[in-house]
């Protein structure tokens, strides 16, 4: 078969086979060359071009160094050898519904860019060539992979706690970002993954040898400090909720459809933007006039759950910003309020192998000697994540009254829209 090199500016030459070669022809996937991975990160990390299109290749190749790796060491004995090629599929098909600029469109509702992977996968160009090359249960097989539902023992290589697509990112994202956060051992990761009997299943499943704690620590800490300075720094999520109420109101105003969403590139959304629904929001975001903190609280100091309305609902969130500027004596859109929508900052729960063959969860106790990775990842989680205020001029907005508003239900906070009472209470 032959074997087509791509040189990376990450992993250097990535090995692309027939089958992968036919797959990154295909127009779905052609598409994320124009799709970046940090969405608007580069309005303040200027080397933060990069695409999905690149992360995907980069994916597929850990995801081949790894079964490489694993066959070696006999890990795959008694695993159908057809398993492996459906595993390098779903790698580099991971991100292919993804929207323009990374996630901040499901952050208003839009349907996970994995359902949106479903039907791209499953059926026209791409599902054509999976099946002709990988037999025809491949779509349906790839896509268990990438939603985190398949019964394959190899499921924690696409999606679980140490899965090879947040490898590429953090060290891809550090890099292109020049900045020095996502230092990950993945040279020990790669080679202390093995195949072992789950401690409570009994089921093959992805795990990892006892001395690739320290590189664990390391990919935590890693994924800690980009949210902390790149994912979620204040100017990024400024852009972002820029970008997100915009959309939100070319939604709600008809000038787009949510369908429409997952088909455009970056630079073709912002242009139906521009051609159907013209905002001086959106002029501020291609002219980087961001707005500004008007204050700034992390959630630390909230109570647990508190301002998740902030983060899961747009439309309410929409209207809030609109009665705050009123309130608060400016106009329509030149307030935002900010919360990232709650995630994981590194969801580990997986079978290690101690020294002596046993095999214990990450989150026993008597695993002797490790940080309690679990409770420490929830710690850094909640230190790295802020609701904020941006305002497009300067403007006094009291901290104790915005923490009270957010402290509120999502149904209190309607009884008050509905009610004309003010938010500032």
């Amino acid at each position: 078969m032959a074997i087509e090199i791509i040189r990376d500016p990450l992993w250097n030459n990535i090995r692309i086979d027939e089958t992968a070669m036919r797959l990154v022809d295909s127009t779905p996937f052609q598409r994320l060359r124009y799709v970046r991975q940090l969405g608007l990160a580069h309005l303040v990390y200027p080397g933060a071009t990069h695409t999905r299109f690149e992360h995907a290749l980069g994916a597929h190749h850990l995801a081949r160094i790894t079964l490489q790796l694993l066959g070696e060491r006999g890990a795959l004995d008694g695993i159908d050898p057809g398993e492996c090629a459906i595993v390098r599929a779903a790698a580099l098909l991971h991100d292919i519904g993804h929207y323009p600029f990374s996630h901040a469109l499901e952050e208003i509702g839009a349907p996970h860019h994995e359902e949106v992977a479903r039907p791209l996968v499953t059926s026209g160009e791409l599902g054509g060539r999976l099946r002709r090359s990988l037999g025809d249960e491949a779509p349906e097989r790839i896509m268990a992979l990438i939603r985190g539902e398949s019964a394959s023992p190899l499921q924690g290589l696409i999606s679980g706690s140490i899965d090879l697509d947040k490898i590429d990112y953090l060290k891809r994202d550090a890099f292109m970002c020049g900045v020095p956060y996502g230092e990950i051992d993945v040279d020990r990761l790669l080679n202390a993954m093995t195949v072992v009997r789950d401690p409570d299943s009994a089921a093959l499943t992805i795990g990892v040898s006892e001395k690739a704690l320290s590189a664990l620590e390391s990919l935590l800490f890693a994924k800690y400090q980009m949210y902390r300075n790149v994912y979620w720094h204040h100017t990024v999520r400024s852009a972002t909720a820029l970008y997100k109420r915009l959309v939100l109101d070319a939604l709600s105003g008809g000038a787009l459809a949510a369908s429409e969403l997952s088909g455009f590139t970056d630079e073709g959304l912002l242009g139906e933007l521009r051609r159907r629904a013209p905002s001086r929001l959106l002029e501020a975001l291609a002219s980087r006039r961001l707005y500004k903190r008007a204050l700034q609280c992390p959630a630390t100091e909230l109570p647990t759950g508190g301002g998740e309305w902030i983060a899961s609902e747009p439309a309410l969130v929409a209207q809030v910003e609109d009665r705050l500027a009123s309130e608060l004596g400016m106009a329509k859109g030149d307030l935002l309020l900010d919360y990232p929508a709650k995630t994981q900052m590194l969801g580990l729960d997986l079978p290690v192998v101690r020294r002596d063959g046993s095999v214990l969860r990450i989150t026993s106790p008597e695993l002797e000697g490790a940080i309690n990775l679990p409770s420490l990842s929830e710690q850094l989680y909640t230190s790295a994540r802020w609701l904020r205020v941006f305002v497009s001029r300067r403007t006094q907005v009291s901290r104790p009254r915005i923490v009270a508003l957010a402290e509120m239900t999502a149904d209190d906070v309607r009884r008050r829209l509905g009610e004309e009472r003010s938010l500032l209470v």
